[in-house]
């Protein structure tokens, strides 16, 4: 009997775990608001041009919680400028040029942010583009 229940056991814990999953689906996302995911890429731009830090976007209104790994790392924004941007879902996919300082040198780049706008404000460059 023993030697039977080593057998079933992984594949009942399997089918347990995968009905749960299957039942806690999330379903539709919240839809972004384009208008508000624009302004708040904005703020967060405009936030890193003056010299302030991703945290500092927590006093913002609406609270903004940003992730950029240069900007964390300490480079400078110079300048930037939005080169595309279209509702995608839940994200507002915004295409933009920097202008970066980093390590003494003027870098030019085109990084990609997801933006979402519900349940919270979000600001996430996407290090993979």
């Amino acid at each position: 009997m023993t030697d039977r229940i080593r057998r079933i056991a992984p594949a009942a814990l399997l089918a347990a775990l995968a009905a749960a999953a299957w039942g806690c689906s999330p379903g539709v996302a919240n839809p972004v608001d384009p208008d508000g995911a624009r302004a708040a890429l904005k703020t967060t731009l405009d936030a890193w041009k003056e010299g302030k830090t991703p945290d500092s976007l927590q006093s913002a209104s609406p609270a903004i919680v940003a992730q950029d790994m240069e900007w964390a790392s300490g480079a400078k924004l110079l300048d930037y400028s939005v080169v595309s941007d279209k509702p995608a879902d839940a994200n507002l996919d915004a295409r933009v040029k920097l202008t970066l300082s980093a390590r003494g040198k003027k870098v030019e780049r085109e990084a990609k942010y997801l933006v979402t706008t519900s349940p919270a404000v979000t600001v996430f460059r996407d290090m993979m583009k």
